[in-house]
């Protein structure tokens, strides 16, 4: 599977999101919808996008018990997106139950990963909000192992985790890393970070980002900038 730039259209309404996409008249960039875009304009906005030529990752990070988390996958699987996820905290049991329920009756699905620790997340932050005393590294490798267990495609994680992913779970196994800024960029409120240069030298296979394209002066030759740098 080739590499790719997802663009993070983390917009609060439909038609913010169209008004940049329209921008897009050459390639058609992978997009991420999440909750934010989700929320406000629902179901409609996806089918929308994807009518427009676009791949989508449907970034709703799904944790709850199996037998929810089965049935609210089931609805998204009719929804025709690429790639959606799940939180890997939620258990191998409930990341199981996910794919059954993304599952198709002819036996496709989306590709499914799962989110080890956001990028927002530090070692520290780790240990005294969430009482988890172990390496950010060694949990994160944890989680990733058992995503890879119970069936799952990839996690995401940081770019800088991408390689060691890669060394416990397998070449094949995916890693979606956001977190992702130019090196002449704000980091905004990112702490696990890479450049697109940097994360392809790591080994992620898709790379996320938002701000550093959707509020660039120009948002196309960004995006372009991403591809030469992390694609091409």
């Amino acid at each position: 599977m080739g590499k790719d730039v997802i663009i993070a259209c983390d917009f609060d309404g439909k038609e913010e999101v169209l008004k940049f996409l329209d921008k897009f008249t050459g390639r058609k960039p992978f997009v991420k919808i999440g909750m934010e875009l989700y929320y406000s304009a629902g179901p409609e906005i996806v089918k929308e996008i994807k009518a427009r030529g676009h791949k989508i990752f449907l970034d709703l990070k799904l944790h709850d018990i199996p037998n929810t988390v089965k049935k609210s996958m089931a609805v998204l699987s009719k929804l025709d997106v690429d790639m959606c996820n799940l939180h890997a905290a939620g258990t191998v049991a409930m990341m199981e139950a996910a794919i059954e329920g993304l599952t198709r009756p002819d036996g496709t699905r989306p590709l499914l990963i799962a989110v080890t620790q956001l990028t927002s997340t530090s070692e520290e932050r780790m240990k005294e909000d969430l009482l988890i005393e172990k390496p950010i590294d060694e949990v994160i490798m944890h989680y990733a192992s058992r995503a890879k267990v119970a069936g799952l495609d990839g996690v995401v994680c940081s770019p800088l985790e991408a390689s060691k992913v890669k060394d416990v779970c397998g070449k094949e196994f995916l890693t979606v890393t956001p977190g992702v800024r130019f090196a002449d960029g704000d980091v905004g409120d990112q702490v696990r970070i890479a450049t697109p240069a940097r994360a392809k030298e790591i080994g992620s296979d898709y790379i996320v980002v938002g701000r550093p394209i959707t509020q660039a002066e120009d948002p196309v030759a960004a995006y372009e900038r991403c591809v030469n740098e992390f694609v091409d």
